[in-house]
């Protein structure tokens, strides 16, 4: 896949993953969330897939957010490195500048499956 094809395709991973009402497509967390998936959180904190399908459940699905900076670096022909910043969108201007994500992603049984995921908050 082209590069900048395979950009817009983990990009729309990311995004489904966001702002997809996950209590009425459950199904779309195996689709994208890899078995052995963890995080490392905003506050540094190490969180399992269980830790964070909690959350995407739990999250306001109506919350949008506005991706910047969006690339990929690829790691193994099967592996990509999507680094990005991110911030909520129609929230009030309360200082918050966003944080800077990584996600590494990669392709198993004909999909792309998130298997890493990291936030750190910018200043």
């Amino acid at each position: 896949m082209e590069s900048n094809a395979l950009a817009e395709l983990i990009r729309q991973l990311e995004l489904k993953l966001l702002q997809t009402d996950l209590t009425a497509h459950p199904g779309l967390i195996d689709e994208l969330l890899a078995e052995d998936f963890e995080e490392i959180d905003h506050n540094g904190e190490i969180r399992s897939r269980a830790d964070v399908i909690g959350w995407l459940k739990i999250k306001d699905p109506a919350m949008q957010w506005i991706f910047k900076d969006f690339r990929i670096k690829a790691l193994t022909h099967s592996t990509v490195l999507a680094i990005y910043s991110l911030q909520k969108t129609g929230q009030p201007d309360t200082g918050n500048a966003g944080s800077i994500r990584t996600s590494i992603w990669q392709y198993r049984n004909n999909q792309w499956k998130m298997v890493f995921h990291q936030a750190s908050r910018k200043n």
